[in-house]
C-alpha cells in the first residue's frame, strides 16, 4: 500500500490522464482519441508509466500501402477513355490527357502489351483501340481495383490478398504507390497497473511551482506532485575530445617529459627533402605514382626549389657515396629532386632540423607527430592518410644501446613492459631493425614501427660532418586500434557520433 501512495504521489499530469483509459483502450490511437490527448503526449504517459512498472508497452511495425498523388483515375484509363477506333497521335493524346511525356509513354507500352491498342508509325506515331479494348472498358484490372480502394485511404499490407499485393507490386514500380511503415505502439497494463485502477488518482494536481503560484498562495488545499528521483532522465552528451587527439596529447607528453623538442613543419614537400635528403635512391619504388601523391597541374608535376648549397654534396652521396660506400650509382637529377609531393613520413621533419644543427647545438634531441600520405588502397588495415611518430637523437656519444633505452621507456610509458628488436633494412639507416612489443592480455608479440642509425650519407650532407643520429617512427593509428578494440583502422575517421560518444576516455595503455 505504502509503494502505490508513493507511486501515486509520483505520477505525472499526463500520466493521471491516461491511467483511466487503459482498463478499456490499449493502443496510442485510441486513448489520444478517447481522452483527447495529443498522441505524443500519450506515448509519453505511456513511457513514464513503463519506467514506473505500471505497464508493458509493445511497438509493432505495420506496413501500409497508399498513393504517391492525389490523381483520381489510373493513367492507362485516361488514355483508354480518349482513344476511339481512329488514329490519334501522341501530341493529340498529350493534349486531351494532360499526362507527362513520361506517363503517356509508360501507358502506351502497357496497353500495348495487353493487347489493346493498335500502332501506326507511319510518317508519325499514331495509336487506336483494337477490337479486345471493349471488354477492358467494362472490366476494371486488379491494379484499377486497388487503385479505387487505396482512394479511400491506405490500407495495411497484411490485409491485401494474392492479386492485390501483385497489383500494387506492379503500380510501385511506377511510382503511383508507395510502401508506408508505421509504428503502432500499444500498452498492456501490469499487476501494479491493475491495482493502481483501483485507487482513487487525482488529476488536479500541482506539477511544478511557479512565482505565481507561490505569490498568489495557489497552493493551499492542492496536491503537489512528489518528486521521482528515480524517473530516467534524458542523457545529456558533453563535448569531448576526439580520442585520436587525446592519445596524440599523451605521446607529446612522453617526449616532452623526456627532454625532446617537437617539431613541425609543411605538408607539401619537395622530393629533395622527403627521399633525396634521407638518401633513398631516385629509382626506388616509393617514388612511383602508385606509392606517393605527387602534386600536379594537368598531368605536369610541379616542381619547387632545393638548396643551392647542399645540391652537390646531395648528388654527389647518391652517385659515389661516402667512405666506403659505394652510392646508388648513375646519374642523380636534379629536375627529379624538385618534384612536390604530399610528405610520405615525418622523417622529412628531421632531415630538415639536421640541416639546420650547428655542433656547438649538440646533444639534441627532436620529436614529431604529423600526418603522412601514401597512394595505399583504402582498406581494413591500410589508410592513405595516417599520423606518424617519429624521433631522432643527435649526439656523437650516442649508440645502439641507447637508442633501444628509449625505445624501451617510450613504449614502458605505453604501457608495454617488454619490447623486442630485431634486424631489418631501411635505405637510410644502418644498422636498422624493427621494434616489436609483449601484448600481455592476448599473449603474444605485436609489431608497432622501425628504427636505426642514420647512415653517413644522410649525417654528412645535412650536418656537415658525421655524427651519430639515432632515429625510429612509427604508425600512431596502429598502436590504438588496440587500446579502443578497433578492427578496422577505417573506423577511426567514420565520424560515427554514437561511437565517439561512446568510446572510452584514454587513460594509460592497456
Amino acid at each position: 500500500m505504502e509503494d502505490l501512495k508513493r507511486i501515486i504521489d509520483s505520477l505525472h499530469p499526463l500520466e493521471r490522464k491516461v491511467i483511466p483509459f487503459l482498463e478499456k483502450y490499449s493502443t496510442t490511437e485510441e486513448i489520444s482519441k478517447n481522452s483527447g490527448m495529443l498522441d505524443l503526449e500519450v506515448i509519453r504517459a505511456l513511457q513514464w508509466l513503463q519506467n514506473k512498472n505500471i505497464v508493458s508497452i509493445e511497438t509493432k511495425e505495420i506496413k501500409f500501402a497508399s498513393l504517391t498523388g492525389k490523381a483520381e483515375r489510373l493513367p492507362e484509363r485516361i488514355v483508354m477513355q480518349n482513344l476511339d477506333k481512329n488514329y490519334k497521335t501522341l501530341d493529340e493524346l498529350r493534349k486531351k490527357t494532360n499526362l507527362t511525356n513520361q506517363e503517356l509513354n509508360a501507358c502506351i507500352g502497357l496497353l500495348k502489351k495487353e493487347n489493346l491498342i493498335e500502332i501506326s508509325r507511319d510518317k508519325t506515331l499514331r495509336i487506336k483501340l483494337n477490337k479486345n479494348s471493349d471488354k477492358w472498358s467494362a472490366e476494371k484490372t486488379p491494379e484499377e481495383k486497388l487503385f479505387e480502394n487505396l482512394k479511400k485511404g491506405k490500407i495495411a499490407f497484411e490485409k491485401l490478398n494474392a492479386e492485390e499485393k501483385n497489383a500494387f507490386g506492379n503500380l510501385h514500380r511506377r511510382g503511383i504507390v508507395t510502401e508506408e511503415k508505421i509504428k503502432k505502439i500499444s500498452a498492456k497494463l501490469t499487476e501494479i497497473g491493475k491495482r493502481l485502477l483501483k485507487e482513487k488518482i487525482e488529476t488536479d494536481v500541482i506539477d511544478h511551482l511557479t512565482p505565481e503560484i507561490l505569490r498568489e498562495k495557489l497552493w493551499i488545499n492542492k496536491k503537489i506532485r512528489g518528486y521521482d528521483i528515480k524517473a530516467s532522465v534524458p542523457k545529456i552528451q558533453r563535448g569531448r575530445r576526439h580520442f585520436v587527439d587525446q592519445t596524440i596529447e599523451y605521446v607529446k607528453k612522453i617526449w616532452l617529459d623526456l627532454g625532446f623538442i617537437e617539431l613541425q613543419g609543411n605538408i607539401v614537400q619537395t622530393s629533395f627533402w622527403n627521399m633525396d635528403a634521407l638518401f633513398i635512391p631516385q629509382d626506388h619504388s616509393a617514388r612511383e605514382m602508385q606509392d606517393t601523391f605527387f602534386l600536379g597541374n594537368k598531368g605536369e608535376i610541379l616542381r619547387g626549389k632545393i638548396p643551392a648549397d647542399m645540391l652537390e654534396s646531395i648528388r654527389k652521396v647518391h652517385e659515389n657515396g661516402i667512405g666506403s660506400g659505394r652510392g646508388w650509382g648513375g646519374r642523380w637529377k636534379s629536375e627529379t629532386a624538385k618534384e612536390v609531393l604530399l610528405r610520405t613520413h615525418t622523417t622529412v621533419l628531421s632531415a630538415l632540423a639536421l640541416s639546420k644543427l650547428k655542433k656547438e647545438n649538440l646533444p639534441a634531441k627532436f620529436f614529431s607527430i604529423g600526418k603522412v600520405y601514401r597512394n595505399e588502397a583504402l582498406d581494413w588495415k591500410h589508410l592513405f592518410e595516417f599520423y606518424q611518430v617519429e624521433g631522432i637523437v643527435v649526439d656523437p656519444k650516442a649508440n645502439l644501446r641507447n637508442l633501444i633505452g628509449y625505445l624501451k621507456e617510450f613504449y614502458r610509458k605505453m604501457g608495454f613492459e617488454k619490447i623486442r628488436v630485431k634486424p631489418s633494412f631501411f635505405p637510410y639507416t644502418s644498422p636498422s631493425m624493427e621494434i616489436a612489443v609483449w601484448h600481455s592480455k592476448k599473449k603474444e608479440w605485436i609489431e608497432v614501427g622501425g628504427a636505426g642509425i642514420f647512415r653517413p650519407e644522410v649525417t654528412k650532407p645535412l650536418l656537415g660532418f658525421e655524427c651519430p643520429v639515432l632515429a625510429w617512427g612509427q604508425g600512431l593509428e596502429r598502436i590504438l586500434v588496440d587500446y579502443y578494440k578497433i578492427k578496422d583502422l577505417r573506423e577511426i575517421y567514420s565520424n560515427d557520433l554514437k561511437m565517439l560518444r561512446e568510446i572510452k576516455e584514454f587513460a594509460k595503455w592497456q
